[in-house]
């Protein structure tokens, strides 16, 4: 379908639940699809007339439901014209579709719809795919072609002050309900565009919930407050999916109201509750390849803006040498997240990340920084039965020589997996308590020493 780029963005007001994080149920796929061919060549013969009709240009200043309404109307008149073998309910889902093609993001909105959906995959005009519960399903919803989806794609982008074309043909952006989106597009996307989206729940997720759907236990629960309260720094690794920013999310909701705190990302996800919250984001430079702000320039920023948390969504370049030296240099209880397969990893690629600040430190003093100020490592995993879990808590002790010591607290143990695929295991201490129990009382944060006891476990 040939849709105006006049129209405006789209209103991104698909909800979404707990996505992601929630252990697998049995039911069946969602079937989400598609019109038989008879009523899909209607749909588009009547979304041409419903353009000749209507001036489109005017929905923009309308309401959401103002807009749909006109929509409805016109559609069910030029029905009545029609002599047509559809039953009512085939004729109110044209309408529908029709109203999310001109005012949504067309056969997204019954995705977006959906609480359970935790990704969208597009790729083209082939059928779409999602992640549910961990596991990808195809849908038989699609695209009708290439301008179609680019379309699409033009009017999420441009929503956030963002562009995609040949000269740019990559973008990040979002949704207004703060849902990750990356697009890639012809000539660096062989076989069409290609849109994928990683939703992100509109109800909060609090600790207690991952405490309940078996993500973390209790115990961890109550020393990771401390630790946030005690103003510790924290930095939560784990792959691509793994949950890392749904962590970010929940350890940010230790930090008491009264503090004010800056937040730095590529693309505005975070969802912070506290009253005093700045939020900055980095622009990408322009068609004359200028304007560019990265994260580096937002934190070098930040540190003027009298914080008292820095939060970092993601740290993959240079900035990673001036979120140390903020946490060096008493901006203490600072949080952040890195791609990394384990906590040692994570440390690893920090150093790999200084080195592309441009800045040539030696091996020792750069450990010690780190060392000096990363505290805990927080590392997630997504499973194989679709589960994402805290599966390993480990403190940063110190430095001996040019290596950096690691000690774990907690740990997830697999055991073995059941009929169903689940995998069975516990969360358990290990015995080691660490250096930082007696900061924590010192600021009144004591979670108890008996939560470090080797034979605790839960599951």
């Amino acid at each position: 379908m040939n849709l105006r780029h006049k129209l405006g963005s789209s209103n991104g007001n698909g909800s979404a639940g707990s996505v992601g994080w929630s252990a697998p149920v049995a039911r069946e796929p969602e079937d989400f699809g598609n019109l038989s061919d008879e009523e899909q060549a209607f749909k588009e013969s009547l979304f041409d007339r419903m353009v000749k009709t209507l001036d489109l240009s005017l929905l923009g200043g309308l309401g959401d439901r103002e807009a749909r309404s006109q929509i409805q109307q016109v559609c069910e008149a030029m029905m009545r014209e029609e002599s047509l073998p559809f039953n009512a309910s085939v004729r109110q889902r044209i309408i529908a579709d029709l109203q999310d093609e001109v005012l949504g993001l067309g056969p997204l909105e019954a995705l977006l719809a959906d609480k359970t959906v935790a990704d969208i995959l597009v790729n083209g005009t082939a059928p779409i795919y999602v992640e549910r519960f961990g596991k990808l399903e195809q849908t038989k919803l699609s695209f009708s072609s290439d301008r179609h989806l680019l379309t699409i794609i033009d009017r999420i982008v441009s929503g956030v002050g963002r562009r995609i074309d040949e000269s740019s043909p990559m973008v990040d952006a979002r949704l207004k309900d703060g849902s990750r989106v990356n697009a890639v597009i012809p000539p660096l996307a062989i076989d069409g565009p290609m849109l994928s989206i990683r939703r992100f729940s509109v109800d909060k997720l609090t600790a207690q919930n991952l405490v309940e759907i078996g993500a973390m236990s209790a115990e961890v629960a109550s020393l990771l407050e401390a630790v946030v309260r005690a103003r510790l720094n924290v930095l939560v690794s784990g792959g691509t999916g793994a949950g890392k920013t749904t962590m970010l999310n929940v350890l940010s909701s230790f930090i008491p109201h009264s503090e004010r705190i800056v937040t730095i990302e590529d693309s505005a996800e975070l969802q912070l509750q506290q009253p005093h919250v700045v939020r900055l984001e980095t622009r990408p430079p322009n068609i004359e390849n200028r304007g560019e702000v990265s994260q580096r320039d937002l934190l070098r920023n930040s540190l003027r803006m009298r914080p008292d948390r820095i939060i970092i969504g993601e740290v993959r370049a240079g900035e990673a040498l001036d979120m140390l030296q903020a946490m060096n240099t008493g901006h203490d209880g600072s949080l952040t997240t890195i791609h990394a397969n384990s906590p040692r990893d994570a440390l690893t690629r920090i150093e790999s990340m200084v080195a592309m600040s441009g800045v040539n430190l030696p091996v020792s003093p750069l450990r010690a920084q780190i060392s000096s100020a990363i505290d805990i490592v927080l590392q997630l995993e997504r499973q194989e039965d679709g589960r994402r879990r805290l599966v390993s808590v480990q403190e940063v002790n110190g430095q001996e020589g040019d290596v950096i010591t690691m000690s774990e607290i907690f740990s997830f143990r697999r055991e073995g997996v059941d009929e169903q695929g689940n995998i069975i295991g516990k969360f358990s201490a290990t015995g080691v308590v660490p250096n930082f129990y007696d900061h924590l009382k010192r600021r009144g944060m004591d979670p108890g020493l008996e939560i470090f006891q080797a034979e605790r476990g839960i599951w």
